[in-house]
């Protein structure tokens, strides 16, 4: 990665221990898929209920070159709120690795493409002999 991960803590009192945990999911995205550029994570707390407790927001953006920045939020569905936070992260990072393995495909598959328009014909061979045979 060419600029240091970026993490937020935004309502939510900073923990080393989310911190180095959120830094090695990161470096498995990275070892995953090793054209991120910058990475930012924040990690806000949404409305408090007295229902339903406390909830958190999950945003991870992961910077590719020449794409836009993937972005992913994870937040807890209305009706099962998530008050662990290490589970909104793992969940969010799952969704991230998933969004990279679309992105990588994509790549691949339009290098695939652009490998097989230039490809030459093969020497010696014309398309008289390769019907004859």
């Amino acid at each position: 990665m060419q600029t240091p991960l970026e993490i937020t803590f935004q309502g939510v009192e900073k923990s080393d221990a989310i911190e180095n945990k959120i830094i090695e999911k990161f470096n498995k995205l990275e070892r995953h898929f090793d054209r991120i550029v910058h990475g930012r994570v924040v990690i806000a707390s949404a409305h408090r209920s007295a229902h339903k407790g406390k909830t958190y927001q999950i945003k991870i953006e992961i910077g590719i070159p020449d794409r836009a920045p993937i972005v992913v939020t994870h937040e807890p569905e209305v009706a099962h709120p998530q008050s662990d936070l290490l589970t909104g992260l793992r969940e969010a990072f799952e969704t991230a690795q998933r969004c990279l393995d679309n992105t990588s495909a994509r790549l691949s598959a339009g290098a695939k493409a652009e490998r097989g328009r230039r490809r030459p014909a093969s020497p010696g061979l014309s398309e008289t002999q390769s019907e004859n045979e």
